[in-house]
C-alpha cells in the first residue's frame, strides 16, 4: 500500500492505494493560496491523516505542478508560482520526518494510466494535460522518462506551431516568461482567449465546450485543429502507441472524434496507428500515479 497526494492549484487529494491498485481511502482539501508555508501544512495533514488509517508506515508519493532543479531541490516551471524557487520536497521531509518521492503532476497522471488506466496495453504513452495549464508526460514500457533537466514531455512550452497560428490577434505572454507558448492556446484560458479574440464574448472554456451556439463551435473546431498540429510534432519525435488526454478539456468529446482525422494529414506516415484515448481514471490518476512513485513490495 502507498500514499499519492495531487498537489493542484485548487484542490489538494490525497489517497491509499492497495497491492491491487485500488483506493481505500481519499481526502480533499482546498489548495490554501494565502502562503506557502500553510500549503505544505495542509498537505502535510493529509498525509498524516492518511497514515492514522492503518497501522503500518506507507510511502508516500506527491504530484506537483513544475519539476525540481537539481542540485539545489528547488522547484521550477511551476504555475503554481508560489512554489517556484522553494525547497518543496525539503520542506515537506522537515514536517514529515521522513523521505517522501516528488514528481511532475502530468508524468504522475501519464504514470496512473499507462500502469493501470487506458494506456496498461500500450508500449510507449504520452500523456496530455488540457486544462489550467497544458502539461504531458512519457512512459516507455511502463517506466516514467524524466530527462537530465527533468522536462521530459512538457511539451505546452514549446511555441505554437506556424501551422497552427489561425489566431493571432495579439502576443501571448506566457508565465514562464516566453510568448505564444502551447499552453496559452490549448490551456483553458487559451481557449477562453481566442474566443474573445474571434467573437468578443468572455466565455469560459467549459462554457464554450457545452455550447450550441455556431460562434462556440468555430472557436472550439480551431481549438481541435491548433491541438492536431501540436500533437502532431509528438508523433512525429516520439511515435507512441498511445495518447491519453487528461484535465479539465479532455471531457470535450468532439476531441476524440475529430483528431484522428485532423492529425492523419500532417503527421509523416501514410496511415496513423497512434490512438487518442480520454483517461480512465478522470482527475483521479494524478493521486494514484503519484501513489506508483514507489514500487509495489
Amino acid at each position: 500500500m502507498r500514499i499519492g497526494i495531487d498537489l493542484g492549484g485548487t484542490k489538494i487529494e490525497g489517497i491509499i492505494l492497495d497491492q491491487e491498485a485500488q483506493v481505500t481511502e481519499k481526502i480533499r482539501l482546498q489548495t490554501p493560496t494565502d502562503s506557502y508555508q500553510n500549503l505544505i501544512e495542509s498537505l502535510c495533514s493529509i498525509v498524516n491523516n492518511l497514515q492514522s488509517m492503518t497501522t503500518d508506515y506507507l510511502p508516500v508519493g506527491i504530484g506537483t505542478p513544475g519539476a525540481m532543479s537539481l542540485p539545489a531541490e528547488v522547484m521550477k516551471n511551476c504555475n503554481s508560482i508560489c512554489l517556484n524557487g522553494r525547497q518543496l520536497k525539503v520542506d515537506i521531509e522537515n514536517l514529515l520526518g521522513y523521505k517522501v518521492r516528488i514528481e511532475n503532476d502530468a508524468n504522475c497522471f501519464t504514470l496512473s494510466e499507462a500502469l493501470y488506466g487506458s494506456g496498461k496495453k500500450a508500449k510507449t504513452v504520452f500523456g496530455v494535460i488540457l486544462g489550467t495549464g497544458t502539461g504531458g508526460g512519457v512512459v516507455i514500457d511502463k517506466n516514467l522518462l524524466t530527462g537530465p533537466n527533468a522536462i521530459a514531455g512538457e511539451w505546452g512550452h514549446n511555441s505554437l506551431p506556424s501551422s497552427a497560428m489561425q489566431v493571432h490577434q495579439s502576443e501571448r505572454q506566457c508565465y514562464c516568461g516566453r510568448r505564444n507558448c502551447i499552453e496559452t492556446f490549448l490551456s483553458g484560458r487559451g481557449l477562453t482567449q481566442t474566443h474573445f479574440e474571434l467573437h468578443g464574448t468572455s466565455l469560459r472554456a467549459i462554457e464554450i465546450a457545452n455550447s450550441t451556439n455556431a460562434a462556440c463551435a468555430v472557436s472550439l473546431n480551431i481549438y481541435s485543429q491548433q491541438l492536431a498540429h501540436c500533437l502532431a510534432t509528438i508523433v512525429n519525435v516520439l511515435d507512441p502507441h498511445m495518447i491519453v488526454l487528461g484535465g479539465g478539456l479532455s471531457n470535450i468529446q468532439e476531441l476524440y472524434e475529430v483528431m484522428p482525422e485532423y492529425l492523419e494529414p500532417i503527421v509523416f506516415t501514410d496511415r496513423l496507428l497512434t490512438q487518442i484515448s480520454p483517461p480512465l481514471f478522470g482527475d483521479a490518476s494524478g493521486a494514484r500515479g503519484a501513489a506508483c512513485l514507489w514500487p509495489l513490495e
